[in-house]
């Protein structure tokens, strides 16, 4: 008697058969363990994503200078033994940016610290920017504006998709100095928040009131 008979007679399955209970096995077992690295990320909780941007500039500013004498205006003038017109006066510059609310973050589920400043420029465009931010990173990162109270604790974690929101983008680094531009006609009145929300899992990491100054 061979030992593949030997095998089933003692109650052994085949060595074929083993394999095509454990093949399958191990690909589940892969697919699942890809699966959860794409959605947790664990790499991310030991790398760091440092972003240092400068303040918030006007890109493009149309300048409104005084007018000058052109030289008709000049020839006519001496012609009538008269003065040239005065020159208008140029219009006194606006600021470059000025902070119209800021907040300092406070720690949900991770530990979070920085400033959050709500910037208007010279041309009227609005800016979040995010000063010394520190926090954890994570998977799928976002900045909201949000309409929710920051609420310290574990109640406070998860508050911020239950109202109005307005979704800036994705989260461009844990720590430094960061930038978000505002979208043009966004009614932000009611938005008194800024949350570093992981939408992956629903949770805020950290969170900051914006008071205005």
């Amino acid at each position: 008697m061979n030992s593949t008979m030997d095998n089933t007679m003692d109650g052994k399955k085949p060595l074929w058969r083993r394999w095509t209970v454990l093949v399958p096995a191990g690909l589940v077992g892969v697919a699942v363990l890809v699966i959860a690295l794409a959605a947790f990320q664990p790499w991310k909780l030991v790398v760091d994503e440092v972003v240092d941007e400068a303040r918030p500039t006007v890109t493009e500013t149309n300048l409104v200078l005084p007018e000058s004498i052109t030289p008709p205006q000049q020839e006519a003038a001496d012609a009538a033994g008269g003065e040239p017109p005065a020159p208008q006066s140029a219009p006194e510059p606006s600021p470059e940016r000025v902070i119209t609310a800021r907040g300092e973050f406070i720690s949900h589920e991770h530990g979070t610290t920085g400033e959050a400043r709500l910037i208007t420029l010279a041309d009227g465009s609005r800016v979040l920017r995010l000063a010394n931010l520190d926090t954890s990173n994570g998977p799928d990162l976002k900045v909201w504006l949000a309409a929710a109270p920051v609420i310290e604790g574990e109640d406070g974690w998860f508050v911020f998709d239950d109202e109005e929101y307005l979704d800036l983008g994705p989260l461009k680094g844990n720590k430094g100095n960061q930038n978000y531009p505002i979208p043009a006609g966004a009614d932000i009145s009611d938005l008194t928040s800024v949350t570093i929300w992981c939408d992956r899992f629903s949770v805020s990491f950290g969170a900051a009131d914006l008071v205005g100054v």
